[in-house]
């Protein structure tokens, strides 16, 4: 069964409204963390990684990093089934939330390239009928720029993004599930990505991989980590994907080298949408953009029941950094720091600038052993 526009929409809107809602009693308070001294070497990393896993009661984290094409460091903390006692590793799956956006992106700018698709095109010539100020196209969809006056101002937006399903749909003739595992996920043999096992619509469900995938994924856990919790079970180009990090950092290296997009998409993609008054937003288009003096970040967060997520990447340095977690709090801890659109909001994220991107700390160039 194939969802229909009312459905994304349905579904979709639970990504804004259902991503604080506790399940359970919360009988612990939630636990807070703070930014401390920067760490001066992989090992002090490690142990500041430990501490906000452990300040934030978060039952099981995975982290990794890339440097110059290859993954550098890899590690898992805590548990990712509290109940059996399994382990956190490199290779647990965790659900991904609105880091789906990226890939999404992706695939939408190969339907671009292969003149399928155009950005420019209305949305409502694919059936989508949005209330705005204006014309409403594809690339205000994508770069979250759809609301009041299309192309205006950024507004993040998981419910408008979703529209991107239908978009796909009547474009290509093909589901956004059909497309992302055909030009992503064999070809690049990205076995532990896929849909959410237990979402609608999945078209991996009898596929072996779905097995592997529910074999290792990590159980969800209410903000205070007390309590087992279910994720979401929508799929589509907004939220719903489940991976590690050592897959999250394969993607990262591909795109980086130009082997999933043209180099012409991947600088569109990577560069800050302009609004109709010539400003550059925060995001371009399914990556959020962060140009400052020290560093050009490009990265984007998941936050939703049971689950945060980020991935940062630094194109003049080579780098990537990869981390995932079984409950919302890696997301949502930290809301003094800064808006959504700030990389600085994360904690977690500031540890690894002060460390690696701003200050002395340094990392190994040897690759990591992958298990499977």
């Amino acid at each position: 069964m194939k969802p229909t526009a009312s459905f994304a929409l349905m579904t979709a809107i639970l990504l804004l409204t259902s991503c604080s809602a506790e399940r359970g009693q919360p009988d612990e308070p939630l636990g807070t963390t703070s930014v401390g001294p920067p760490a001066r070497s992989l090992a002090e990393f490690e142990t500041v990684v430990a501490r906000v896993r452990s300040d934030l009661k978060i039952p099981g984290l995975s982290a990794a990093i890339t440097k110059n094409g290859r993954t550098v460091w890899a590690r898992g903390y805590g548990q990712a089934d509290r109940e059996s006692g399994r382990a956190a590793t490199p290779e647990t799956v965790y659900h991904l939330a609105s880091l789906t956006k990226p890939f999404a992106a992706t695939v939408i700018m190969q339907l671009v390239e292969g003149g399928v698709l155009d950005l420019e095109t209305p949305v409502s010539d694919y059936g989508i009928h949005l209330e705005a100020q204006g014309v409403v196209r594809v690339k205000h969809l994508l770069s979250h720029t759809s609301e009041g006056v299309p192309g205006a101002a950024f507004r993040y937006s998981g419910n408008r993004f979703a529209y991107l399903d239908d978009v796909i749909r009547a474009a290509a003739g093909r589901t956004f599930c059909d497309l992302l595992n055909e030009r992503l996920l064999v070809p690049h043999h990205w076995d532990l990505t896929g849909p959410y096992p237990s979402s609608f619509p999945n078209c991996l469900i009898n596929d072996p991989r779905t097995a592997l995938i529910r074999a290792r994924m990590a159980q969800g856990y209410t903000s205070n980590g007390q309590y087992r919790l279910a994720y979401q079970e929508y799929f589509g180009t907004a939220a719903g994907l489940v991976s590690n990090v050592l897959d999250l950092c394969a993607f990262s290296i591909a795109f980086d080298n130009d082997l999933l997009v043209l180099p012409a998409s991947r600088e569109l993609m990577l560069t800050p949408y302009v609004s109709n008054s010539g400003e550059g937003q925060a995001y371009g288009l399914g990556w959020f953009i962060d140009d400052n003096e020290s560093a050009r970040i490009v990265w984007h967060y998941g936050y939703w029941d049971a689950a945060s997520t980020l991935i940062m990447k630094f194109p003049d340095r080579n780098i990537n950094f990869v981390v995932l977690a079984n409950s919302d709090r890696l997301s949502s801890a930290s809301p003094g720091l800064g808006s959504d659109e700030d990389v600085n909001r994360s904690v977690i994220a500031q540890e690894f600038l002060n460390a690696f991107i701003y200050g002395t700390a340094e990392l190994p160039d040897g690759a990591v052993d992958r298990e499977r």
